[in-house]
């Protein structure tokens, strides 16, 4: 029995590996990046290593993909903030122009 869930776990963790590699949306892959870190710690856990499945979850289920989701947050609002600039400078120009 604990044979098959061993082998059902690392199932599940090819799967939600190959769904994060595949998925495109970047705010799409963090959450999978999250749920990925959350079956890994089930994993450790199955395989008798809670200390490390406590850290995952840490680590890999919470504090990495808020790292993610806070330089996602950071990139965007610096191209609104870099779109606004050059739209900005487009009408000094056509000011000065006309």
């Amino acid at each position: 029995m604990m044979l098959l869930i061993q082998i059902a776990i690392l199932l599940f963790v090819a799967i939600a590996g190959t769904a994060v590699v595949l998925t495109r949306d970047h705010v799409s892959q963090v959450i999978g990046l999250s749920f990925y870190g959350l079956i890994l710690a089930l994993m450790f856990f199955i395989f008798q290593a809670p200390d490390v499945a406590l850290s995952q979850i840490t680590i890999g289920a919470v504090a990495l993909p808020l790292m993610f989701m806070l330089a996602l947050t950071k990139i965007r609002r610096n191209e609104e903030h870099r779109r606004l600039q050059q739209e900005q400078q487009k009408k000094e120009s056509a000011k000065e122009a006309a």
